[in-house]
């Protein structure tokens, strides 16, 4: 029992020293001034106070996560080697007057970032602690501190942040800007090509920053030297024009922070043209180049070794531009033979110069077939000069055969011609007989025209001599083919011509005169029930001739029956004596060319003098015009008539903008620049023609579509003759090759399409002409349309 009892007591004796030696350690390793638990340390009596971090054991010191600090006053620093075990601190709270606290980055390693509570003396502290309660410190403005001011927008207090200067003065941090903290030197460095650059990179700071190139991008060769204060980048002795407008990147980094500063490489070389390529077509003809040079290179073209002027029609583009290259194209709208040659492009700058040449032939002439037709840039003079002369002389020897048999034909027709002719002229067809073929020395005919089934082609044997020269090709052209027609079909049995008294039509003066005779401005009495008298225009016949009479009286029939209210009205004939008058109604504003020429950026030169004002048409009064044309093109085309010389020549316009289509035949002497004369006397309007009505003598309602779509061309240039940059042969050559006009400045997009739509090619592929009417009549009522423009 005894014995027991002893051994029990021993055994909590020895338990009791036990625990006494662990408190004693624990003690021992704890400050006298500090409290320490599991999890935290607390150290806030002043007496004896401590100097340094507590410092545990390893295993104690993990477990710590929060450290409390005040009343220390012998505690002044705080290095990097303290907190170098609290790897699991989060919070740290110190009141303590700290000269210095860097903290090394190993102590936020751990997922959660540690908070640090520095609300005392803090003077100065490093850049790699992430969480900062830093009010109340009274920092110096060192540049140790300078890294605060960067993360003012950060988790820190910054606002509520000062400084104290050297002065002793108290400044708001966000301003803090000590001296000599850091400074880079590199500028912008220009340079030849070929030649070495040295860029020196220097920063100056405390403690001394390390230096850094960033030259991922250099081509040229380099090389680095360091030094204690400054790194020198030394680029090749071969600077290439590569590396033009590089950046380079130096910067220098300390415990301050981070600072850097870019040099780009400017280096000047003469221009060299990379590439300069055959002509391409697309929207538009392009000869593409590419460029190079530092300073941008001054490019020239030169066509044919004379320099070239650049206009709207041809000019250069350029599509992308670098530093070092300029991509583009010498842009060539609707060029023609007359383009066709050797195109050299000289580039030069203050360094040198450089040239390339290349040759561009944009147009054939349309009769090549056979193996030469495949290629759009056959040219027919150039096979002189190839090895494939004795193709070329068969091709002669076979032209020659045809023309020879050609013309054997032709004198054949020309008899049969004559005798026709001399028979003809003693038969009594009169004027109720087929029509007969008008005299040579008369192109006056109303250019209205009736069809049967849809085509006016003439026959054979109404060839004459004369033909259009499209290329080298001729095409044999009948006497007028503006004026022809048959008109027997379609004249209505109760057609009744108006005959006018002659003292009822009173001449007042002259408006024009043409090749059937002279128009007159004039007043008619008792025409109109609710007028006295009204203004007219009275076209006179000049010639009396029995074929000339027939004429008149067979066209007056036709103009009878014509009743629309965008066609001029005919009113009727006088017959009473030589002339013969037809009389139609006036309208007041002359041609719609004229009218506007008048109304456009160019009006100035068409005042003559005068002094009034005149307003631009504006696009919706431009639409208004069009739907009314495209209007009578509707009447005319449901009444069978092919009109074959529609222009805004040939349209007339009255008050309140009212537009009409009619001829007089004074277009012919007026406007002669926008005819085409074959021989002597037959005058075409090539330009407003199709291709088909150029070369195959067709005219239908779908030629008519294709002038109507120039007339829409004409309406938004303000007037221009189409093509008005190139000849009547070169136009020929345009058209009959598949060429459109561009699309006009002033003209919306669904306009323009409507002229595409007017001038593919094949004739059943154009638009319908009331589809061109609908579309235009939409497009008019979406845009009001002010009519106090003419005053």
């Amino acid at each position: 029992m005894d014995s027991s009892a002893g051994k029990y007591g021993m055994a909590r004796f020895g338990l009791f020293v036990l625990l006494m030696e662990l408190w004693r350690s624990g003690d021992a390793y704890c400050p006298e001034s500090c409290t320490c638990s599991i999890s935290r340390i607390v150290c806030n009596d002043p007496e004896p106070g401590i100097e340094d971090f507590p410092v545990l054991t390893l295993d104690d010191m993990e477990n710590i996560t929060e450290i409390h600090i005040a009343n220390q006053n012998r505690l002044i620093n705080i290095s990097d080697s303290s907190l170098r075990h609290y790897i699991n601190l989060r919070n740290l709270t110190s009141t303590v007057h700290f000269r210095k606290l860097t903290c090394m980055r190993q102590t936020v390693s751990s997922p959660t970032s540690p908070f640090f509570s520095l609300k005392s003396f803090l003077r100065l502290f490093v850049w790699f602690i992430l969480r900062l309660l830093l009010s109340g410190n009274p920092l110096d403005c060192v540049c140790e501190n300078l890294w605060i001011k960067l993360r003012l927008q950060e988790d820190i207090d910054g606002p509520e942040l000062t400084c104290t200067d050297e002065r002793g003065e108290t400044r708001d941090f966000a301003t803090l800007t000590p001296p000599d903290c850091g400074n880079l030197s590199p500028k912008n460095v220009t340079v030849r090509e070929g030649r070495d650059v040295k860029v020196v990179c220097s920063a100056s700071g405390s403690p001394v920053p390390d230096i850094l190139w960033t030259l991922d991008m250099l081509s040229t060769h380099y090389e680095v030297r360091r030094f204690t204060f400054k790194s020198l980048l030394n680029v090749g002795i071969c600077l290439s024009p590569d590396d033009n407008g590089r950046v380079i990147v130096c910067s220098a980094e300390n415990i301050v922070g981070q600072i850097e500063a870019t040099l780009q490489l400017n280096i000047l070389f003469p221009p060299r043209i990379e590439q300069l390529l055959a002509p391409e077509q697309a929207h538009q003809w392009c000869i593409p180049f590419t460029v190079t040079g530092n300073p941008k290179p001054k490019l020239l073209w030169y066509h044919n070794k004379v320099l070239l002027q650049e206009q709207d029609f041809i000019r250069t583009m350029i599509h992308e531009s670098t530093e070092n290259e300029d991509h583009g194209c010498l842009q060539l709208a609707n060029p023609t033979h007359i383009h066709n040659g050797e195109y050299k492009l000289v580039a030069r700058n203050e360094y040198g110069r450089d040239e390339k040449t290349v040759t561009a032939q944009f147009l054939y002439p349309p009769n090549i077939t056979g193996q030469f037709a495949s290629s759009p840039y056959f040219d027919f003079c150039s096979l002189v000069l190839t090895s494939y002369w004795d193709h070329i002389l068969s091709f002669i020897y076979f032209q020659v055969y045809v023309v020879v048999g050609i013309a054997g034909v032709a004198l054949t027709g020309c008899v049969l011609m004559v005798i026709i002719l001399k028979y003809g002229r003693n038969s009594n067809f009169g004027i109720k007989g087929s029509s007969s073929v008008i005299s040579n020395d008369d192109d006056s005919a109303s250019p209205l025209h009736h069809v049967s089934n849809g085509n006016n082609t003439p026959s054979s044997s109404e060839m004459g001599p004369d033909a259009v020269i499209i290329g080298m090709t001729k095409i044999p052209v009948i006497e007028n083919p503006q004026y022809f027609r048959n008109s027997g079909s379609m004249l209505k049995a109760d057609t009744f011509v108006q005959h006018i008294k002659r003292h009822n039509i009173v001449l007042k003066r002259e408006l024009g005169e043409g090749a059937f005779g002279k128009v007159f401005l004039a007043e008619c009495y008792n025409l109109v029930p609710d007028h006295e008298k009204i203004h007219v225009a009275v076209k006179t016949l000049k010639e009396a001739t029995e074929s000339a009479r027939a004429d008149f009286y067979r066209e007056a029939e036709l103009l009878t029956n014509l009743q629309h209210e965008h066609i001029v009205t005919f009113y009727g004939v006088c017959v009473e004596s030589d002339p013969l008058i037809m009389v139609f109604e006036y309208m007041k504003h002359g041609d719609l060319n004229k009218f506007l020429r008048s109304h456009g950026p160019d009006a100035v030169l068409m005042a003559d003098g005068q002094h009034s004002i005149l307003v631009e048409l504006t696009q919706s009064q431009m639409l208004h015009i069009a739907q009314q044309i495209a209007a009578g093109m509707v009447y005319l085309a449901s009444q069978h008539f092919v009109h074959r010389d529609l222009a805004t020549r040939n349209c007339l316009v009255g008050e309140n903008l009212l537009v009409k289509i009619g001829d007089f035949g004074m277009s012919r002497d007026v406007y002669s620049t926008d005819y085409y004369r074959v021989g002597g006397h037959t005058m075409l309007p090539i330009r407003w023609m199709p291709p088909e009505s150029i070369m195959y003598r067709r005219f239908t309602t779908e030629s008519d579509v294709w002038s109507l779509g120039v007339v829409l061309w004409e309406i938004f240039t303000y007037g221009k003759q189409p093509w008005y940059q190139l000849s009547n042969n070169e136009v020929i050559e345009c058209i009959t090759q598949g060429r459109v006009l561009q699309r006009p400045r002033t003209c919306p997009k669904e306009v323009y399409d409507l002229m595409l739509g007017c001038w593919q090619r094949e004739p059943y592929m154009r638009l319908n002409i009331k589809e061109i009417h609908s579309m235009l009549q939409s497009l008019a009522k979406a845009s009001p349309v002010y009519l106090d423009i003419l005053g």
